[in-house]
């Protein structure tokens, strides 16, 4: 079972190829959910190096930074080989 961990925002490296899938009116909408609930859903990601690679939840992290939240729960899984 996966464990969440809590995770400075600022150690977090967005790849450009997920960065180029960004949706602002997106962003705004989870904010408002993430300002009325919390963050019920954590993102994914891969240890590297000194930080952490996202691979899932974009918008979810994006969200957090527009509050200026400073951490994010997340779970943390491995690469996959393709």
């Amino acid at each position: 079972m996966l464990e969440k961990h809590t995770v400075a925002i600022s150690a977090i490296r967005v790849p450009l190829k997920r960065k180029k899938t960004l949706c602002e009116d997106k962003v705004h909408k989870l904010a408002e959910s993430i300002l009325e609930d919390g963050q019920t859903t954590p993102i994914q990601l891969r240890p590297d190096g000194d930080g952490y690679v996202l691979i899932e939840g974009l918008h979810r992290l994006e969200a957090l930074r527009v509050l200026g939240e400073e951490s994010v729960l997340a779970y943390f899984v491995r690469a996959r080989l393709h």
